[in-house]
């Protein structure tokens, strides 16, 4: 059986990957490695993991990596960022690590319009500890916190990152949603970015919709349906902002 062929900027030693049967998170890195191979920005790229499932990421990519504590990857990478404008840095978290505990982080770093870019994974729950509900968790969705279905009423609707993004965002700022179920959508999404950021314009900021079937308790099929029909109904697929809007509105 051939060898698949991975990335340059990928770790053959660390292969397979860690994440659960079935997680969407090694198809999001693989379009972020993907996209990093194609630009040529192996040796100048750094790359920041939040704690959650994305940790397991730490050791993804033969580039230099580092671990953060929960919601502190942004701050982080735009440290390194100021330090030393000419690398490539970019923040990878879970939903958790971006909207929850992290989202003072996310928002002031955009506001700021810090020349990095943010990668978040979306799966609509707190993966690694347990499946609990999260900030992005859909109406009348099922969770070890909301066994009943999560309710509007008393919790809210899931959060949209994006659209939050885009709004407090200044000009230059590159604001999209991909989902997995598109990898060649969700790899140009990344290629965008990361270009973005190269180009000195602005904050860039990618949202993922990833699966969690060992928390959503599902099979694979019903995993697949619920990535590509349901969500999309909340969380809606596309670019949300770019450079080249801004200019043209202005």
């Amino acid at each position: 059986m051939a060898k698949p062929i991975m990335p340059k900027c990928w770790r053959e030693e660390t292969k397979p990957h860690k994440f659960c049967p079935g997680c969407g998170h090694g198809l999001v890195l693989k379009a972020l490695g993907e996209a990093i191979d194609e630009l040529g920005i192996q040796g100048r790229t750094v790359f920041g993991c939040d704690i959650g499932c994305s940790l397991l990421s730490w050791d993804f990519f033969n580039i230099d990596s580092v671990q953060t504590h929960h919601g502190r990857t942004t701050p982080v990478m735009t440290g390194i960022k100021r330090a030393n404008p000419e690398l490539i840095t970019i923040a990878y978290m879970g939903d958790g690590g971006g909207y929850a505990i992290g989202s003072q982080h996310l928002v002031n770093a955009a506001a700021r319009n810090e020349r990095i870019t943010v990668i978040l994974a979306n799966n609509t729950n707190y993966a690694m500890t347990g499946g609990q509900m999260a900030p992005t968790t859909m109406p009348e969705q099922k969770t070890e916190t909301s066994p009943y279905g999560r309710d509007p009423v008393t919790t809210g609707y899931p959060m949209q990152g994006p659209e939050m993004v885009g709004a407090i965002t200044r000009e230059g700022a590159y604001v999209a949603r991909g989902t997995i179920a598109n990898l060649r959508q969700l790899k140009s999404y990344c290629k965008k970015a990361l270009q973005n950021q190269m180009d000195g314009n602005g904050f860039s900021f990618i949202e993922a919709l990833s699966s969690c079937p060992t928390n959503w308790r599902m099979n694979a099929e019903d995993t697949w349906k619920f990535i590509e029909e349901t969500m999309p109904q909340y969380f809606k697929i596309g670019e949300v902002k770019t450079p080249d809007q801004e200019q043209n509105a202005s």
